[in-house]
């Protein structure tokens, strides 16, 4: 039994090794950076400059509000619009199915950079086709780029965009599970259609829609391609800057190691006790 044992774990040493090597290695030295101030060299222990500076530092608490507050509008936004379009989806009379499906789908697939591009070109204000359509029916353009509440509007927009058909085809997977002979017995006791989904499908679905709630919590907590390419680096002023883009500015553009490994142990702190609050607001209480 111990050789069988060895045996399997000496086919599993690859594997285990790069794992180490590429990813429980470096979540552990960024801890360790975590706690360094990496500003000048030599690094040296100074946990007042990383840890204590997340308290004291307004970027930091601009970066976080942006956050929260496309977490805030766009999570339960995307979640009710996927969910609407899951059961549209799930419909027996919709025809061509599978190409309705990957149409919605498709946008997950599509680079970043690409429709990053085509987002830019839809909202340009002078030329862009919204800003045109809103003058056509007789409403005044908007400056989707310098005005800090249209660019938030733009990146939630554009995020739910990308991620609604993705969620809306996780869902689909939960509506498909739901055995058919529930709302068989439904109908039978005249219940209306409208209270099978309130009291049939949308209980039986509350483990895949905290399920979807739990990954756009953490993909909002990551959020950082769309503030990056559509309103130039978290603009106008900071007002798009998300806690993603504040690490990279801290990492990558400061070289700020040290701090920016303890934003980043932050947001995933964060992403962890939103995610558990989720978790337990949607739990079964039955």
């Amino acid at each position: 039994m111990r050789r069988r044992n060895l045996t399997a774990y000496g086919f599993l040493s690859p594997y285990l090794l790069i794992f180490a090597a590429f990813w429980l290695w470096p979540i552990i030295y960024s801890f360790y950076l975590s706690f360094l101030s990496t500003r000048r060299a030599p690094w040296t222990f100074n946990p007042s400059m990383t840890w204590l500076r997340i308290t004291q530092d307004t970027a930091f608490y601009n970066a976080l509000w942006n956050t929260l507050k496309i977490l805030a509008i766009q999570v339960p936004a995307m979640v009710f619009l996927a969910t609407v379009l899951a059961v549209l989806l799930n419909s027996q009379l919709l025809r061509a199915r599978g190409l309705i499906r990957f149409a919605f789908f498709a946008p997950v697939v599509i680079g970043e950079a690409a429709y990053a591009a085509v987002f830019r070109l839809m909202f340009n204000t002078d030329f862009g086709i919204v800003n045109k359509t809103l003058q056509a029916i007789g409403l005044s353009k908007v400056d989707w780029f310098a005005n800090p509440s249209a660019a938030m509007s733009l990146i939630i927009m554009a995020v739910t965009w990308r991620w609604v058909g993705y969620n809306a085809i996780i869902i689909l997977s939960g509506l498909q599970s739901i055995q058919t002979d529930v709302y068989e017995a439904a109908t039978l006791e005249r219940v209306s259609p409208r209270q099978q989904f309130f009291h049939i499908t949308l209980p039986l679905l509350r483990p895949v829609l905290v399920f979807c709630f739990v990954l756009s919590v953490i993909g909002s907590m990551q959020l950082f391609a769309e503030p990056y390419l559509i309103t130039n680096m978290g603009g106008p002023g900071g007002a798009t800057e998300t806690l993603g883009l504040f690490l990279y500015r801290q990492g990558f553009l400061n070289l700020n190691f040290g701090y920016a490994s303890a934003i980043a142990y932050t947001i995933a702190a964060l992403a962890v006790a939103i995610s558990a609050l989720n978790m337990w607001i949607g739990r079964d209480r039955t």
